[in-house]
């Protein structure tokens, strides 16, 4: 089997330090090692986190700090992110149990993937949800629905420990892994070039809330890099149908005159 590489897990906009310490400390209970912050409030490093760490400094050690959540995940095949159920994205919502299962599939067969969660009072947004491939929400008591941010990443991790401990994983039927965040973004970048230079987002203001949908319905696949490597390529050859479609008329007008 593969090597098994646990979750990455990426905090969206932390913003206490002895959160992102009481994180890392339950990821090293549970074995979980690769730890990425995006845009954390107080910046990076914080004293204050490793004092909350309990020891568990080889986490915190290996930090890595990002800008942005696409550029936490580009060269991960599979991210899930932790929220509630979200309004207006078709998305696939699991439980932590059926994420850990996943998600050790996945790992077995040698993907990258990770757990992504958003910061202390804001949660995640649209734009940042839709980099992931599904919603992992824990069922809580509807009376109290507020979890720290440290529990929500225990309650996952436990679950992947669970898996690990439950034997090797079930390898999809899958022909080919999924492609990286990265080539997927580069994709979605070419798209909605051409998109705007064809006039498909009309009106012009609809042109996120178009876009969200767009990435949320072809997240879905799970495109291979040949896959994304096809869709490139038809959007090029769209992108060249069009170019001669208006020299043709730029033609036939100019003759008419």
């Amino acid at each position: 089997m593969t090597e098994l590489s646990p979750p990455v897990v990426i905090l969206d906009k932390p913003q206490l330090a002895e959160n992102i310490g009481a994180v890392a400390r339950v990821m090293a209970n549970f074995g979980l090692t690769d730890l990425r912050l995006v845009n954390p409030r107080d910046g990076w490093p914080q004293d204050r986190a490793w004092a909350a760490a309990s020891g568990a400094d080889w986490v915190l050690d290996g930090v890595q700090v990002f800008a942005t959540v696409a550029e936490a995940v580009a060269d991960l095949e599979r991210v899930l992110a932790t929220t509630g159920r979200p309004r207006g994205l078709r998305m696939p919502i699991i439980t932590p149990r059926e994420a850990a299962g996943d998600l050790y599939a996945r790992a077995g067969a040698g993907q990258k993937v990770g757990l992504l969660f958003g910061g202390e009072r804001t949660g995640l947004e649209t734009d940042e949800l839709v980099l992931c491939q599904g919603i992992v929400t824990i069922p809580v008591d509807e009376r109290h629905r507020s979890l720290n941010l440290a529990q929500a990443v225990s309650i996952n991790a436990y679950e992947w420990r669970v898996a690990v401990d439950g034997g090797p994983p079930g390898i999809f039927g899958q022909a080919d892994p999924p492609a990286p965040a990265e080539e997927v973004e580069g994709m979605f970048g070419h798209l909605e070039t051409e998109l705007e230079a064809g006039g498909f987002f009309h009106p012009p203001e609809k042109r996120p809330t178009m876009m969200r949908a767009i990435r949320a319905m072809l997240n879905r696949a799970e495109l291979s890099s040949q896959e994304v490597r096809t869709l490139r390529g038809m959007i090029v050859a769209l992108a060249k149908g069009r170019g001669r479609v208006l020299e043709r008329r730029a033609r036939d007008l100019t003759s008419q005159g």
